[in-house]
């Protein structure tokens, strides 16, 4: 893929390129494909932008370029899944669990608010934007052939008219009202609705409460802060755990080299997260996992915890990787 500095690029590109990375990444359901395709469709819009004749927006043309653009990366790959889509069981929470593990391709990868939902837009309109890139939206919408998904986004989060979509995608009115029909059904079967609670003081009063345990590596302090029967996984592990008794368990063993982290508070995919810092052998510490957190009911309901394995996600996200002093 070619590479165009950003400063080469016409301004009224630029104006534009939140919001395309945000479209993309629910097409796509990882932030770094994400930034690929928006990458492409600046070059394309680039090299095209001498040619447009203002027959539509430019912002509709930017849209067809990036749908576009995330159809060809989709074609013929397997869909994103988080670990609790792969097994209807929980695992043990022993190391022996640690056995299966799968490339990053394969799982949804987390986004950053800061990457995708605009600053400058209107509160109603941030909290549309979060809700639907919640982990939860994400993945069941991975569940949709890549045409659906694109009508479901244009239709249901964009808002843009069945007209305007049908041109987009160079069909008829008619099929994109049954595509959207289709993908509204898939949805609901596989349980795409978010239900992460908006943040108020009770709940920034939860989270404080969270990193002070998790740090202090208070396991028994921490467990209470949960509801009994919520979740974690670990991608890139299969693994996935039920309950704060066996959560608690694996934290106290193959999760005990955690004790000393550090965690830095941020926002990722529309809910509270906290990029976690391990202690490193010989001191100091290391990118180790950024978790995102759903809060339902005054308690943490599930923790998603995506491990830093390679060194590359802190980086890849815009992530420090040290902690703060």
């Amino acid at each position: 893929m070619t590479t165009v500095l950003t400063d080469e690029l016409d301004p009224r590109l630029l104006e534009h390129r939140r919001e395309l990375t945000g479209y993309c990444y629910r097409m796509l359901g990882s932030a770094f494909d994400a930034d690929d395709a928006v990458q492409e469709t600046m070059v394309r819009a680039w090299r095209g932008l001498a040619d447009f004749e203002g027959r539509s927006a430019l912002r509709s043309w930017l849209y067809r370029i990036a749908t576009n653009v995330c159809l060809d990366q989709l074609s013929g790959r397997q869909r994103r899944a988080l670990p609790m889509d792969l097994s209807g069981s929980p695992w043990q929470p022993v190391e022996a669990s640690l056995a299966v593990r799968r490339p990053g391709t394969a799982w949804v990868e987390p986004v950053l608010d800061r990457q995708v939902v605009a600053e400058d837009a209107d509160p109603a309109e941030q909290a549309v934007q979060r809700e639907s890139i919640r982990l939860a939206f994400v993945s069941a919408l991975q569940h949709l052939p890549p045409r659906q998904r694109a009508v479901l986004l244009l239709r249901e989060v964009l808002r843009w008219r069945a007209e305007e979509v049908a041109q987009l995608l160079d069909t008829t009115v008619a099929s994109v009202n049954s595509a959207l029909q289709r993908a509204r059904a898939t949805m609901a079967e596989v349980g795409g609705e978010a239900e992460t609670e908006p943040l108020d003081a009770v709940q920034r009063a939860l989270l404080e409460r969270y990193v002070d345990a998790f740090e202090r590596y208070d396991v028994e302090g921490l467990v209470q802060l949960l509801h009994e029967d919520a979740t974690q996984h670990m991608p890139p592990f299969a693994m996935w755990l039920r309950g704060r008794a066996d959560i608690g368990t694996w934290m106290r063993g193959p999760g005990a080299k955690c004790e000393g982290s550090r965690l830095l508070p941020t926002l990722a995919n529309g809910a509270p997260a906290f990029a976690q810092y391990r202690p490193r052998p010989g001191g100091g510490h290391e990118p180790w996992a950024l978790h995102v957190l759903e809060v339902r009911g005054g308690r943490v309901a599930h923790i998603s915890s995506f491990l830093d394995l390679d060194n590359n996600l802190f980086r890849r996200l815009g992530l420090p990787v040290e902690p703060p002093a």
